[in-house]
């Protein structure tokens, strides 16, 4: 009972270290991480490549409504996994950093350079007494003298740059698939493919248009969101396309086939 009340005391203070060097509430902000539905990113020759599960809870949500894309900059894209308004706040700050920068330097901000602002950010919640940790994961991608770049940013305010990595639910399973699958030069074409690929892991191989998204930045066109239309092409040509989408794509190509034959009646 001692030592159980000991780490709840540990629990309970998040300057304080417990004695085997531990901060509880950072990694408990991890845990909240992982519960969050998953984003990869991946980095190509000339661009890098942002996916998120966006599936919804219930029917009645409206997917447009699901925030896990954002665009910080003209060269820069964030995906995050757990709390969404955590998330925001980052964002938030991420932009006025970016724009800070501009107006400061007349240049844009570089991606290691925000990324570690960010991460500065995120660190002195580990500091300061009364606050808690961000419970969010960040992937920030974007092009920095006219390469791509690719970061994460963890709850303890720490910066990694990856050449492809998921944060997010089942994370461990998505990273040994990028591991397994993934090349150094794909192209960003390639790299959607992949980015796609790997979410369908954790949503038994089929991926629906609307609970996905998917963003690229390059050098020649900044950061772009895919639409549902394409992102139901992309799904076809991979034979990621859910099933209930197959369904409903044959009964509207039924339905035009009926109108076609009503309208030649119509004709005769």
């Amino acid at each position: 009972m001692q030592g159980q009340s000991q780490q709840q005391a540990y629990d309970r203070g998040i300057t304080i270290f417990s004695p085997d060097g531990r901060l509880y509430q950072v990694e408990y902000a991890r845990e909240a991480v992982k519960r969050g539905t998953a984003s990869v990113g991946v980095r190509a020759e000339d661009g890098v490549v942002l996916a998120a599960d966006k599936r919804a809870r219930s029917p009645l949500m409206e997917p447009a409504s699901i925030e896990k894309l954002h665009k910080a900059d003209d060269h820069v894209g964030v995906a995050s996994a757990g709390h969404v308004a955590d998330a925001r706040q980052l964002i938030d700050f991420a932009r006025r950093q970016a724009q800070v920068n501009q107006l400061r330097y007349g240049e844009p901000v570089g991606i290691e350079t925000l990324t570690k602002n960010i991460t500065d950010h995120i660190q002195q919640y580990t500091q300061v007494g009364g606050a808690r940790p961000f419970g969010v994961a960040l992937i920030v991608g974007g092009i920095e003298n006219g390469e791509p770049r690719l970061f994460e940013t963890d709850p303890s305010g720490t910066p990694y740059e990856w050449q492809a990595l998921s944060i997010g639910s089942d994370r461990s399973d998505l990273r040994d698939y990028l591991e397994a699958e993934y090349e150094e030069g794909i192209s960003t074409d390639e790299a959607v493919g992949l980015a796609l690929d790997t979410l369908a892991q954790s949503n038994d191989g089929e991926l629906s248009p609307e609970g996905v998204g998917v963003a690229t930045i390059t050098v020649d066109d900044g950061y772009t969101e895919r639409s549902v239309g394409e992102i139901e092409t992309i799904l076809d040509d991979h034979g990621l396309l859910a099933s209930g989408e197959d369904d409903e794509s044959e009964k509207d190509d039924e339905s035009d086939d009926a109108d076609a034959s009503a309208d030649a009646s119509d004709e005769e």
